[in-house]
């Protein structure tokens, strides 16, 4: 994919797979939500969540994120990136309430009094998690020729 196509997929797609390295040295793979700023995927979990446990251990995280059913339609991003993680009760709201607009129900826009009273209330529970990109690997199985798989 190119950079546009990246970045346009990105964009559309509402699910990732984080995955850190366990502490017995698996892969630990979860779902997250996701919102993009600039190129970097960032995201919100619990601070007591496994995921967090392993990047204060090793802060590094594979992400995919794709899309399709039948083989000809696969595509997908698979990013290597640094983690940061953020604890700011602050700043992880702000991040909370990016992703209740982007996902809540309704227009994308501002949030409820209850949204936002649920965010605010979450975010010391919680940390932000910025995903700086060191390489990338996409796929797009629409582009294979003559359709051959």
């Amino acid at each position: 994919m190119s950079d546009a196509e990246v970045a346009a997929f990105l964009e559309q797609e509402r699910t990732l797979i984080c995955a850190t390295i366990g502490q017995d040295g698996f892969p630990h793979l979860m779902p997250l939500w996701y919102v993009m700023r600039a190129e970097e995927p960032w995201s919100w979990t619990f601070a007591k969540s496994q995921k967090v446990r392993n990047l204060e251990r090793d802060p590094r995280a594979t992400l995919q994120i794709e899309t399709g059913v039948e083989y000809p339609e696969l595509r997908g991003v698979m990013l290597k990136c640094d983690v940061t993680v953020h604890r700011d009760p602050e700043r992880v709201a702000e991040l909370g309430g990016e992703l209740y607009r982007r996902y809540g129900p309704g227009e994308a826009g501002e949030l409820d009094e209850d949204t936002r009273a649920m965010v605010l209330a979450q975010a010391p529970k919680r940390v932000a998690l910025q995903f700086s990109v060191r390489s990338r690997a996409t796929w797009d199985h629409r582009k294979l020729a003559g359709g051959v798989y």
